[in-house]
């Protein structure tokens, strides 16, 4: 590692919630760890309302993880943007990383990195989780992420699709590929009995575990409609965790002309921090049936409790797996594949250590990888 840098992380961070807050404050606390001087830049605002789908943006967990931070921006207000350029310049810091996700954010970002390369000796950094959105607006998000990527000077992938969509749109980019993370942050005070004694579940359960918000992209409709197949040959219950950021109701519906009502537990809130181990605890395996992606966090967290995933073969999420070993990959949206998955890892599962191979493959996701990626560049 070289000389300690001066960093500005720019991302959500306590009071809001998410798999990005929890991101950023590992990052946070790994770079401090390391003898750099942090400080993160997080939102006053991050969406309107209006284009919210979830029920708050705000960290209700008891076990909420508070930093500090200085929350300068709005997303749609320019003067704020305005101001935290002025913040940046004044703090004269060596680098500022941005966690970027959407293109929502393009014009409020791009402004920032914009003033920052014109007025500042700063360099500017993106770790994009997505560089093409999962739901697009085909012209819009492409002006939008020609903007956000104009002017800066590094780059972060955590997988191949995100290094292939980057190129396409910066050809001449430097940037270093380095995986996600484990989610270190969870613990657990559960042994897998007493966290399925408290779920109403019973010691002896085959349990399935599908966790995070619900949207169209993570393909759950797929999971519940390959349960039918999965219970002809064994019993298994399903555990749903998450917030539904679109329509419950077809959800609840299908499970009703299926019959799954007592193959199903639903829980439709936002999980927070202190119960997220309670629900990978109970589970044998975590599903992730989606129909795109590029990387997950919901991988790492699985792999933070040493739970083996069952996954598809979109974006990066096969780059993360072993397969037979750490878990299964299957075709996306077919549901026959899914289901026989499934069935293969609960009848694997006796012959093979998924947690002692999960133990071991785990630790080329570190937090150290990643900060030194972030602060090795020239």
């Amino acid at each position: 590692m070289g000389h300690p840098m001066k960093i500005i992380l720019v991302g959500t961070s306590f009071p809001m919630r998410g798999g990005i807050a929890h991101y950023v404050a590992l990052l946070y606390r790994k770079l401090v760890e390391m003898g750099h001087e942090v400080q993160i830049i997080s939102f006053k605002r991050q969406y309107p309302d209006l284009l919210f789908p979830g029920k708050t943006q705000q960290d209700n967990s008891q076990q909420a993880i508070e930093l500090p931070s200085h929350p300068l921006i709005d997303s749609i207000n320019p003067v704020s943007w305005i101001r935290t350029w002025l913040h940046i310049r004044k703090l004269k810091p060596d680098l500022v990383v941005y966690k970027y996700w959407m293109p929502f954010f393009a014009p409020c970002y791009g402004t920032i990195v914009l003033l920052t390369r014109l007025f500042t000796r700063t360099k500017s950094l993106y770790i994009g989780d997505n560089i093409v959105p999962h739901e697009q607006i085909p012209v819009v998000d492409w002006l939008l992420t020609k903007w956000a990527l104009w002017k800066v000077d590094y780059f972060i992938v955590q997988s191949q699709t995100v290094e292939n969509d980057l190129l396409r749109f910066k050809p001449r980019a430097r940037f270093r590929q380095v995986p996600h993370p484990v989610y270190e942050i969870f613990t657990a005070d559960y042994t897998q009995q007493t966290a399925r004694t408290r779920l109403n579940l019973a010691d002896d359960e085959k349990v399935l575990l599908f966790f995070g918000y619900v949207r169209a992209y993570k393909g759950l409709h797929h999971l519940i409609a390959a349960l039918p197949e999965v219970l002809s040959e064994m019993p298994v219950r399903l555990l749903i965790a998450g917030e539904f950021y679109e329509d419950e109701e077809k959800y609840i519906q299908q499970i009703k002309e299926l019959g799954l009502e007592q193959a199903i537990l639903l829980k439709t809130d936002y999980i927070p921090n202190e119960e997220v181990g309670l629900y990978f605890t109970a589970a044998d395996v975590t599903v992730l049936p989606y129909l795109s992606a590029t990387q997950s966090g919901i991988i790492q967290i699985a792999y933070n409790f040493d739970k083996p995933v069952i996954t598809t073969d979109v974006g990066g999420l096969p780059e993360v797996i072993e397969p037979g070993k750490t878990g299964f990959i299957v075709p996306a949206a077919d549901n026959h594949a899914l289901a026989q998955a499934i069935i293969r890892f609960f009848r694997a599962r006796e012959g093979t250590d998924f947690p002692g191979y999960i133990k071991t493959y785990k630790k080329r996701f570190s937090w150290e990888n990643l900060a030194e990626a972030i602060t090795g560049f020239d």
